[in-house]
């Protein structure tokens, strides 16, 4: 009988079984929750947003809004739930947390050829399987993965910004406003002057972090996409002023002039009553949070309804292990999807998790699976991750930098990107329009 296993929950996981059930496969889904949490882990629902609500920007000639326009070509329950649970960021696509994953696990449990089976899986199903279980996998899993692969694994830490109450902020300090004035004012902006600045800049490069165990000292490797604030801080006086500090595209309508220094904070749940410090993913130790981030302007007596945390996450060798449509190349009928693979980001795992439903749907059919162009950014993600002449393996989010050139030189980069993204966006129409008369 035509099945599919599949190991996880997450965004990756559920696109999955969306792309399974939708094919007429049926489908056993794993999910340890809420037998077992991982440390990152709380609220009981599928797809659990953890570091951050946003889906990034929506206009399509940005990496992040040509990924989801793919996705949604392709039938994204992510993106579906996403714009249903839609709170106002801006340019960005940020969600309502809980909203977001009922929504998901409602229509994933709503599924009349799926199963859901709760609790730890420690052993690899027989017939086809889809691994999606996360960068933090548990450690009896994760010690079986790594049976069967025969690789080390990469680890790294990724980091989760504090959140803080919108009522516990001064706005008599700070501003609505995003930058170069794209989307509505959204984001809450404190301004530093330079003196202030530089105090906040010695303090936190000071402060205490978390101590690791010995253990996670022997693997420790920052991962630069998800920086801790701390250690950008600890870099040099001026490092987090081109970073997420950056004053650029804005105007401080108290003083009429750009700030020395600019922290973002960006609506965290619908009704607007949370914001979290954007870029603000950091280690220290609780007490130290409240005590350097009450330095930011218009926090200084804000109230923390959740402090920043530090995990450790585990991605695969994806180029020595995987193809171009996540299949594992030594034993076809095991799909790795998420950020295991070394896709890194919300966007990016769950569209891995669509590639490996079709992946393994079209192997229980007994047909190819072609790989996606690699003009669109979806195909560009699975090249990078299945490319062999990658040495130093590292995750890799959705970016304008692996398309292929134009063939024509465009200097206007906004141009340029939006001519990209048309050429993205008619190779997959065609991919799809192919693909459809095979089926």
């Amino acid at each position: 009988m035509k099945h599919v296993s599949v190991i996880g929950a997450g965004l990756a996981g559920c696109e999955a079984v969306w792309t399974l059930s939708r094919r007429g496969i049926p489908v056993t889904l794993y999910e340890m929750k809420p037998e077992k949490y991982s440390p990152a882990h709380s609220y009981e629902g599928f797809a659990e947003l953890v570091c951050s609500n946003s889906l990034k920007a929506s206009r399509i000639n940005s990496a992040a809004g040509l990924l989801k326009a793919e996705m949604e070509a392709m039938g994204s329950l992510v993106v579906e739930a996403a714009k249903a649970s839609a709170v106002s960021a801006g340019g960005a696509l940020a969600v309502d947390r809980k909203q977001f994953s009922d929504y998901i696990t409602k229509a994933v449990t709503a599924l009349p050829n799926v199963e859901v089976v709760h609790g730890e899986v420690t052993e690899i199903p027989e017939g086809e399987v889809i691994i999606a279980t996360g960068p933090l996998t548990s450690k009896a899993f994760s010690e079986t993965i790594g049976t069967l692969l025969g690789e080390s694994y990469l680890s790294f830490f990724d980091a989760s910004a504090p959140i803080v109450s919108y009522d516990s902020i001064d706005l008599d300090r700070v501003y609505f406003a995003t930058r170069y004035g794209r989307g509505e004012a959204d984001y809450i902006n404190c301004s530093f002057n330079k003196e202030e600045y530089e105090r906040f800049q010695e303090a936190l490069a000071t402060a205490e972090s978390v101590e690791l165990h010995d253990f996670e000292k022997q693997y420790f490797k920052v991962y630069e996409g998800c920086m801790p604030i701390e250690v950008l801080a600890r870099r040099g006086l001026d490092t987090m002023r081109y970073g997420p500090l950056r004053p650029v595209g804005l105007i401080n309508p108290k003083t009429g002039h750009r700030p020395w220094a600019n922290i973002q904070l960006r609506r965290d749940n619908a009704d607007g009553s949370l914001y979290n410090i954007v870029g603000f993913q950091t280690n220290l130790r609780f007490p130290e949070q409240k005590r350097v981030f009450s330095m930011i302007p218009g926090l200084e007596h804000a109230e923390f309804v959740r402090y920043g945390v530090m995990h450790r996450n585990t991605f695969i060798d994806s180029p020595r292990l995987l193809d171009g449509n996540f299949t594992l190349k030594k034993e076809p009928r095991i799909h790795f999807a998420g950020q295991i693979t070394g896709v890194e980001g919300y966007i990016e795992s769950a569209v891995s998790g669509i590639i490996a439903g079709r992946a393994a749907a079209d192997r229980l059919m007994g047909r190819e699976t072609p790989v996606l162009p690699p003009e669109t950014m979806t195909g560009a993600l699975c090249r990078y991750v299945s490319d062999e002449t990658v040495k130093d393996f590292q995750p890799m989010g959705s970016n304008m930098g692996i398309l292929p050139p134009l063939p024509e030189l465009i200097k206007s980069k906004e141009l340029r990107y939006q001519a990209m993204a048309d050429r993205a966006m008619e190779a997959l129409k065609d991919y799809l329009e192919r693909e459809g008369k095979t089926e």
